[in-house]
């Protein structure tokens, strides 16, 4: 129990023989006129097996006395221990708000306290809890009703109950586990970054899907809509101090304001592993042999789902092929993403405005239906290096044994 007490007021309080002992803390006084926080502290009284915890926040030194209670429940009866000195000034000058909050079992009573000194004739002001002014401005409105508190988190969120953060955590407990064994270090960003980091050009979805804001020092900020800016950012902060290759992995939250569809919210988490620093496709090599690992140590084989590769150097060689203009690569990339969720007439107005006309268009999604490889080669030419890339990652997939999880 923190009892307060305030030079020249001092009290004995009629506590139990059990509590005597190291029970009470002075603190402050009137001239130190700073405001005062007791930590918690816990009692448990044997005959009662009640744990009480008391807070005191917030107590001016420049309020003349105060009072320190405990109220523990037995049967109903609440037991109230007073400073005898107590007076109506007190009440006066400060308004002292309980809250209860009980365990399911209904042994455990939590009484929090809070003080704030009021106007008085003798000067005495304070800052006022949040629980004092919320009192005064119902008293001011004439205690009108306040709107029902929606119990729903807010749309495109959800909340982890304790069974679903168990089936979370052994989620990503295998996510961090293959990141180790594949040599990956974890690393983390502030959910909160500046806007610039995700305004791009070429139309890219993110720029109009983000939770942005201006905050109270008229900074830009957004919450981040993926981790790769941010990685980016620490990377290039770093400079040449990193040692190359740099194999970093993380499960960031991250959002999205879109529209929502079945299994898909505006906020999520994603297992994410990076490598900076290999030009080959060693790298994705790896990174694909990570996401079977994974897989294959929750149960799921290649006769359940497959892994589609996706090389914007290929698609830009097509596109090159084509008479595409370079500096719109990007921008068709982002729309033919699309397609798996959308039908072609959807986005034709956004590729004509790319200024793809409809013999390209048609070009382009019977390029996007070949599912050999050699066909492919037929198509862009036993020289494209982006095809050699390809060859040589599908080399990689067959000698680290995941060659049937590609279908091409």
């Amino acid at each position: 129990l923190a009892v307060i007490k305030e030079a020249p007021f001092s009290a004995q309080l009629p506590f139990p023989r059990t509590m005597q002992s190291g029970s009470a803390a002075a603190i402050t006084s009137p001239q130190s006129r700073q405001s005062a926080c007791l930590a918690p502290r816990s009692l448990i009284s044997r005959s009662r097996k009640v744990a009480v915890s008391i807070l005191a926040m917030s107590m001016l030194a420049g309020v003349p006395s105060c009072s320190a209670f405990v109220s523990s429940f037995s049967k109903g009866a609440v037991l109230r221990h007073s400073i005898p000195a107590v007076s109506h000034q007190v009440r006066s000058l400060a308004q002292i708000q309980t809250t209860l909050s009980r365990s399911r079992a209904g042994s455990h009573a939590a009484v929090f306290c809070s003080a704030a000194a009021a106007p008085s004739g003798g000067g005495t002001s304070g800052r006022a809890s949040a629980a004092v002014v919320q009192d005064a401005q119902k008293k001011k409105g004439g205690g009108g009703k306040q709107d029902k508190l929606d119990l729903q988190p807010p749309r495109g969120t959800r909340d982890f109950y304790p069974e679903d953060m168990r089936l979370r955590n052994w989620l990503f407990g295998h996510w961090k586990d293959v990141a180790r064994e594949y040599g990956f270090e974890e690393y983390d960003a502030p959910v909160l970054e500046s806007e610039a980091l995700y305004i791009r050009k070429a139309g890219e979805e993110v720029t109009q899907q983000l939770y942005s804001f201006e905050d109270k020092g008229e900074r830009r900020v957004a919450l981040r809509p993926e981790m790769t800016p941010s990685l980016a950012r620490m990377v290039m902060a770093k400079g040449k101090g990193l040692t190359l290759p740099v194999k970093w992995s993380s499960i960031p939250q991250c959002w999205r304001y879109e529209r929502m569809t079945r299994g898909r919210r505006r906020e999520h988490y994603q297992w994410n592993m990076d490598v900076w620093g290999v030009s080959g496709v060693e790298a994705e090599a790896e990174l694909l042999s990570a996401v079977v690992s994974f897989f294959e140590r929750v149960g799921v084989t290649s006769t359940d789902v497959g892994i589609k590769v996706n090389s914007r150097a290929v698609l830009s060689e097509v596109l090159l092929s084509m008479g595409v203009a370079e500096d719109k690569h990007a921008a068709t990339c982002v729309l033919v993403d699309k397609l798996e969720k959308v039908d072609i007439e959807a986005i034709r107005g956004d590729m004509a405005e790319l200024g793809l006309t409809d013999e390209i268009i048609e070009k382009l999604l019977k390029t996007l239906q070949i599912r050999d490889l050699e066909e492919l080669i037929a198509t862009l030419g036993s020289d494209s290096q982006s095809l050699k890339d390809l060859q040589q990652l599908f080399s990689y997939a067959e000698a680290y044994g995941f060659k049937e999880w590609l279908p091409f």
